[in-house]
């Protein structure tokens, strides 16, 4: 899209336009979005996140973020006894943490979400990148795949979840 640029923007500041384009690009109610606000601020804090929006102007249509990935933080103590049991904890170290990476609807296809993730898993100055996304032939999925990422665990339960998730890891710089 040659009127989108991919830039930084401030998690904190933005947290709530980003969820807006994550409710709109995920299915999300209003008390998940309510949720997800405090976890979005929280992270927004933590060392080496880096955020990259997808800016039309100054109106968001995409963003992504991740961090440093840290055995301490919830999402990987949830993951580690998967990795773990297909031989694959060592992906919680030394990796970046693609935590979300969304775009509206009426954007995706076009790119963004690829250079929203190749822009992040970029500066992270790390090794290799981790990630999850519904255990399900969709997009996102594919998307991945076509950058290198592969299945890690699969079958993933997150609790207050019903559906499984799978974990993803690729060695970086990420293809394409």
């Amino acid at each position: 899209m040659d009127d989108v640029t991919i830039e930084p923007f401030d998690l904190a500041d933005r947290a709530e336009e980003a969820l807006a384009v994550q409710a709109l690009a995920f299915g999300l109610t209003d008390e998940e979005i309510a949720v997800r606000l405090q976890i979005v601020t929280r992270h927004a804090g933590y060392p080496g996140v880096i955020a990259l929006g997808a800016m039309r102007g100054r109106r968001l249509v995409g963003f992504g973020y991740g961090m440093p990935n840290d055995r301490a933080h919830w999402w990987s103590t949830v993951i580690q006894p998967y990795l773990e049991a297909g031989g694959n904890g060592h992906w919680l170290d030394d990796s970046f943490a693609v935590t979300e990476l969304h775009v509206l609807p009426a954007c995706q296809g076009r790119g963004l979400g690829t250079a929203l993730i190749t822009g992040l898993c970029g500066r992270s100055g790390l090794p290799r990148s981790i990630l999850s996304a519904v255990d399900a032939e969709t997009p996102a999925r594919r998307l991945y795949r076509a950058l290198g990422y592969a299945d890690l665990a699969r079958a993933v339960m997150f609790p207050n979840t019903d559906r499984p998730y799978a974990v993803m890891g690729a060695v970086l710089p990420l293809r394409g």
